[in-house]
């Protein structure tokens, strides 16, 4: 922070002895932007504390600075473009004052059209599609929370086309960043017309992109471009007072590729001898006054001793603070517990630390609810971003009804649940009333919102991804079954429970129904059937004896699901395998495909995957595959048993203890078998 006020200040000193009108030979400005020795400074700071008439307006600092030539985007052959950018920026605030609006990098056919006296970071508050003002996209670092804009709060990135109020925004504090805390951090911009999509990577290392983007929006910007536009940056402070700096920046754009081509935008290996790639490492006057240039020098040579004082004092505050760091380490070691086998318990967290990364439980962090518990999304120092699942605190007369989930599914994800493929515990609070779990953060939350909420993440869902996902979770459901210590049922495998990181890369969780057993005890008593109905066995719903063939049940409902988009119920109560075995009757199996897939999918593929489904899914247990065996049909590694060519009837044994017939018979059940077919209110007759 200290060393960025010096930067600042000398940059003003600069700025001061200069003449404000020069610039460098490739970088031109606007408003009160100005150059300092390495880097564009876009505001000054603002006297808050300064009146103005009422018949004036306060002056809000904005400036503007643009690469001095226009950049080539658009191929009139191909009509496709790509481009990428990264730069390097820092946000300080210079007195008493609020921070500033923030700054956006900016693309514009006409870096000269946007008025000076603009507010909200120089950008004009919307065009509208009969206007003749240029058109313009934005990707902003807004510091400053405006209701009118309906920013989510005053700490966030959002992306802006024609307009400055966002079609997509992240909130960067829940992903372990902040604008505000003055530190130098580094943006990475990627467009590709082949996706129509933008990606927006952020973090304090210069040199090491973050893996996951923290902003990913789907924009056909071939639209709003035009063959040639400028590109730069523009900033204001409105009624707050921000430094808002810029520097090593690059940008480079990709010409005329087909649109399959996926290009490497980070090495420019693909480019074309059109191509743009503009590399600005540095911004300087060159003065002709040698007084000037002397004056100057021996400014730098002052702010270079301050300099070195102030890294003798950082250096020595390093010192401690990595000293008070090994403390902390060391208390946190000595609280995690030992678990069967000497295994690690994930850290115990205190409530005061939960209540910080949820903003006290705030009703805007619920990101999903359950019957037992509320998910809310939070960022924690030691964990980054993550979702907290706060169990059911409401109920003071009876805490077994939160005890017993919680319990139940610390005691799974503790015992060996380490897989790529299943959601994982960072860590707990038991404290007071309140029971929570902390899992890692999934940035693109639940399967079953991106399958049936038709959001704009529901066309990135494309066949390949899906069958991903589909492997995912059978390869966690083989880790559970086979490879676990313990093996471990499931019992509520669907949609709503399979969550996908910012990859599209599926993990399984909540295991707050799940049922433990050791490999030498395996006897399994009947209990209440418990999940949700369209994914249960019928062995199951009937004798509530769950086993690994009743996940591998919920499993093949889940491939019919993904696959044909379709719910387990739908609104008309005709349920999904009735509707699968209608079609493979009448041998039309891959007209169940999803529609929004818009036939983009191997037809091959699409019927194995339906036949491995129904196979899943076949009513009688003993004729189901074990998950081993589904996901090696799935990779067409082995051949996939032959279906009946209707759905069969399979009648179900009771498990009713003797001398229950008579009861039953008294009951008036004309049926004297210990068989029977259960029946339900999803059933058609």
């Amino acid at each position: 922070m200290f060393l960025s006020s010096l930067k600042i200040l000398f940059a003003l000193s600069i700025s001061f002895f200069f003449n404000p009108c020069l610039s460098s030979n490739n970088i031109i400005l606007f408003g009160d932007a100005f150059l300092s020795a390495s880097s564009i400074i876009l505001t000054r700071e603002n006297n808050c504390s300064y009146q103005p008439p009422l018949q004036t307006t306060a002056l809000s600092s904005i400036g503007r600075a643009f690469f001095v030539k226009p950049v080539r985007f658009l191929d009139p052959s191909a009509n496709a473009t790509a481009f990428s950018c990264s730069f390097s920026f820092t946000i300080t605030k210079t007195n008493s004052c609020p921070f500033g609006d923030g700054f956006a990098f900016l693309v514009t056919s006409n870096a000269s059209s946007f008025s000076l006296t603009d507010g909200y970071m120089g950008l004009p508050p919307g065009i509208q599609a009969s206007s003749h003002q240029d058109s313009y996209f934005a990707v902003e670092f807004d510091t400053s929370f405006d209701r009118n804009l309906e920013d989510i709060n005053g700490n966030h990135i959002g992306i802006d086309v024609n307009n400055v109020k966002s079609l997509a925004s992240i909130d960067v504090v829940s992903r372990g960043l902040d604008l505000k805390n003055g530190k130098e951090m580094t943006a990475w911009i990627e467009y590709r017309d082949s996706e129509k999509m933008i990606s927006v990577w952020v973090g304090y290392s210069a040199e090491v992109r973050p893996l996951s983007p923290v902003l990913v929006a789907q924009i056909d910007l071939s639209k709003q471009f035009k063959e040639f536009m400028h590109v730069g940056f523009t900033a204001s402070n409105g009624k707050g007072s921000s430094i808002h700096i810029v520097d090593k920046w690059r940008f480079k754009t990709v010409l005329g590729l087909p649109p399959s081509t996926k290009p490497q935008l980070g090495d420019c290996l693909m480019c074309s001898p059109g191509d743009s790639d503009i590399d600005i490492g540095s911004f300087g006057y060159f003065p002709s006054n040698k007084r000037v240039l002397k004056l100057a020098l021996g400014l730098g040579g002052f702010a270079l001793v301050v300099i070195l004082m102030a890294v003798l004092i950082i250096t020595g505050c390093l010192c401690l603070r990595r000293r008070r760091r090994r403390l902390r380490r060391a208390r946190s070691e000595r609280q995690m517990c030992t678990f069967q086998g000497g295994r690690m318990v994930p850290k115990m967290l205190s409530l005061t630390e939960i209540k910080s990364a949820t903003n006290g439980f705030n009703q805007d962090k619920i990101i999903g609810k359950g019957a037992s518990a509320v998910v809310y999304e939070g960022a924690i120092p030691s964990c980054g971003a993550v979702a907290v699942k706060r169990f059911n605190h409401e109920n003071k007369l009876d805490s077994s009804v939160s005890l017993i989930p919680f319990n139940t599914e610390f005691a799974t994800m503790v015992g060996c649940l380490r897989h790529k493929n299943l959601v994982q515990l960072q860590g707990w609070c038991c404290e007071r009333d309140e029971l929570v779990l902390v899992y890692e953060y999934m940035a693109k939350g639940s399967l079953d919102k991106i399958l049936h909420d038709r959001s704009n993440w529901t066309k990135l869902l494309t066949w390949e991804r899906r069958l991903n996902i589909i492997l995912g979770v059978a390869s966690a459901l083989i880790y559970l079954h086979e490879e676990c210590e313990s093996q471990i049922i499931h019992r509520d495998v669907k949609t709503c429970n399979i969550l996908l990181d910012a990859e599209f890369n599926a993990k399984l969780g909540d295991f707050g129904l799940a049922e433990v057993y050791r490999h030498s005890f395996r006897t399994r008593y009947a209990t209440v059937p418990a999940g949700t109905m369209g994914y249960l066995a019928p062995e199951y719903a009937f004798s509530g004896v769950p086993t690994v063939k009743t996940d591998v049940y919920s499993f093949g409902v889940v491939v019919l699901e993904v696959s044909s988009g379709r719910r387990p119920v739908d609104e008309e109560r005709v349920v999904i395998t009735d509707y699968m075995w209608d079609l493979w009757q009448k041998r039309m199996i891959t007209e169940a495909a999803d529609p929004n897939l818009r036939g983009r999918f191997n037809s091959t593929e699409m019927e194995r995957t339906l036949m491995v489904g129904l196979s899943c899914a076949h009513p009688n247990c003993e004729k189901r595959p074990t998950m081993r065996e589904a996901a090696r049909m799935l990779r067409g590694e082995c051949p996939i048993p032959v279906l009946p060519p209707r759905k069969p009837t399979v009648r179900i044994q009771s498990v009713l203890p003797e001398g229950c017939e008579e009861i039953m018979s008294y009951c008036g059940n004309a049926d004297d078998t210990p068989w029977s077919t259960p029946r339900t209110h999803f059933s058609k007759n």
